[in-house]
């Protein structure tokens, strides 16, 4: 048997053309991970934002729809969203007799490193209605 060294039967020159190639495509790799990464952050911020609309809502039918503070507090406390990012509107008399209506907006701020600069601010939306009792 016949050892094969270096250089023998190999291409000369081609050992570091894969670490050229990785060096060129780990920056990409890298920034589409955190534009996922950051995807999913302004997708687990919707989902706080339409609990926190839910929350206000059941506050607003259960206590005085007036009481636009204990709908807020509700609100906030449905998870943890930045309060003062957090905008609560309250329709005491909803859409139909005997119903309340709250809409929440957030900005959800894009902020991981390479992606922030990148990608603007999202503007989150939820609404829920619900029934006074």
């Amino acid at each position: 048997m016949t050892r094969r060294g270096r250089g023998a039967g190999y291409g000369t020159g081609d050992g570091g053309q894969s670490t050229v190639e990785l060096a060129l495509a780990l920056p990409l790799v890298t920034l589409l991970l955190l534009l996922v990464v950051q995807v999913g952050l302004v997708i687990r911020d919707q989902l706080l934002v339409s609990s926190a609309a839910r929350e206000g809502a059941r506050a607003a039918a259960v206590v005085a729809p007036s009481d636009h503070a204990a709908v807020e507090r509700a609100a906030a406390r449905a998870g943890p969203l930045d309060p003062t990012r957090l905008e609560v509107l309250l329709d005491p008399d909803g859409h139909v007799d005997d119903t309340v209506e709250v809409r929440v907006r957030y900005r959800s701020h894009t902020d991981l490193p390479l992606v922030g600069p990148l990608v603007p601010d999202v503007d989150l939306s939820a609404m829920a209605v619900m029934q006074r009792e």
